[in-house]
């Protein structure tokens, strides 16, 4: 089954920097070069939708969560993550990359910091992404994204740019504190 793109563009989580493409109503990256979140959205789709690609490569690990870079190009990557019952990210960024995600397997659940509501106190938001589901987010998107279900669960995430980095976050509950960064090549 076909994922909506739309559906996933539309929920995108920094709405200001979009802009609308007509006549479809897909969105376009307005403050840089590259790929448009729509693409990002249909190749994240289309390659989860094909397990039959990507399926021999996939591993599950108990002591940590499994990923593996399947492809990078100048403008973008895309990789290939398992996830036990109870496997989280911790909340973090990525490094000025806009991202996007496709469950091929299984259900995620993501809690994001609402940036909008820091100004009045912040707050973390919820939401679950299923399998044929798309989540698309911004370069200053802060989630902790996490498999709270009883079934191992598979995704497929695409960024542009290429990760350099992951920024590592604590919410205190009043304030987003950062912890750490993470280099590719140096810490993954």
């Amino acid at each position: 089954m076909p994922i909506d793109t739309r559906t996933a563009v539309r929920e995108f989580s920094l709405p200001g920097d979009l802009v609308p493409m007509a006549p479809s109503g897909l969105h376009t990256l307005t403050a840089r070069t590259g790929p448009s979140v729509a693409w990002l959205a249909r190749q994240a789709s289309q390659i989860a939708a094909r397990p039959q690609d990507w399926w021999h490569l996939v591993e599950f690990t108990r002591d940590r969560r499994w990923y593996r870079l399947l492809r990078r190009e100048p403008e973008s990557e895309v990789w290939l993550l398992s996830w036990l019952p109870g496997q989280r990210t911790g909340l973090h960024d990525h490094g000025g990359a806009f991202g996007v995600f496709a469950l091929a397997v299984g259900a995620l659940t993501e809690r994001s910091f609402d940036q909008h509501a820091a100004r009045r106190g912040g707050r973390l938001r919820e939401l679950t992404v299923r399998t044929d589901q798309v989540r698309v987010f911004g370069p200053h998107h802060v989630h902790d994204l996490g498999n709270e279900s009883a079934a191992p669960a598979v995704s497929v995430h695409v960024y542009s740019p290429a990760l350099t980095e992951m920024r590592r976050y604590e919410w205190t509950g009043e304030d987003l504190i950062r912890t750490g960064v993470e280099r590719v090549g140096v810490d993954w």
